[in-house]
């Protein structure tokens, strides 16, 4: 197992475009590097400029412990997208929270298209084309904004809605109202708040 050196915000390589991958053979020990750090960390995705490689390259899953209750869509294995791209389904955003391991500690809300259209390769050079809805949509715009140089603070409007994980009184708040569309990770972080105990 190989388990690779995360770069956190401020790093050059995070704000550069990712280069297209043209030799696949050459990214397959990035990739399964890729898959044993999440294994490791325990997250969901991975951008490959996240760990010092500038190529359009995301490793992803969706596992059913991450699955809004309210959510159309099951447990998504283990995806290697290489050169991806995506178009919007949806003419409208909803908000989501999101957390990102190059940004640690922190969480934010993040306006993305809750249905999109995503082209990319396999590792064996097959084109995929899908859709994904909901914070499945949310996980792969998120991962491939690293492949553009964005980060998700670069996208949100409100940064009122931008704080620490130990501090989550914003979800907290709307927990209360409707848990059934809040991804079960930041669930977690209300629960273990102090203040809402």
């Amino acid at each position: 197992m190989s388990v690779l050196q995360i770069l956190k915000m401020g790093h050059p390589i995070l704000r550069k475009r990712a280069l297209p991958v043209k030799n696949f053979e050459s990214i397959k020990d990035l990739v399964k590097n890729m898959k044993d750090t999440l294994e490791h960390i325990g997250a969901s995705g991975l951008a490959a400029p996240q760990v010092m490689v500038s190529k359009r390259v995301v490793v992803y899953r969706v596992n059913k412990n991450r699955i809004p209750k309210k959510a159309s869509f099951k447990k998504v294995p283990w995806t290697v997208m290489i050169n991806p791209e995506i178009k919007p389904l949806s003419s409208g955003t909803e908000m989501f929270w999101e957390r990102c391991l190059s940004i640690p500690g922190l969480h934010g809300k993040v306006p993305r298209y809750k249905r999109i259209l995503v082209r990319y390769y396999n590792l064996e050079k097959k084109l995929i084309t899908h859709e994904a809805v909901s914070t499945w949509a949310a996980l792969i715009q998120h991962e491939c904004d690293h492949l553009e140089g964005f980060l998700y603070p670069m996208r949100m409007k409100d940064h009122s809605k931008f704080g620490y994980n130990d501090t989550p009184g914003d979800i907290a708040k709307e927990a209360k109202k409707d848990t059934s569309s809040i991804d079960p990770l930041f669930l977690d972080l209300v629960k273990r708040w102090p203040e809402n105990k």
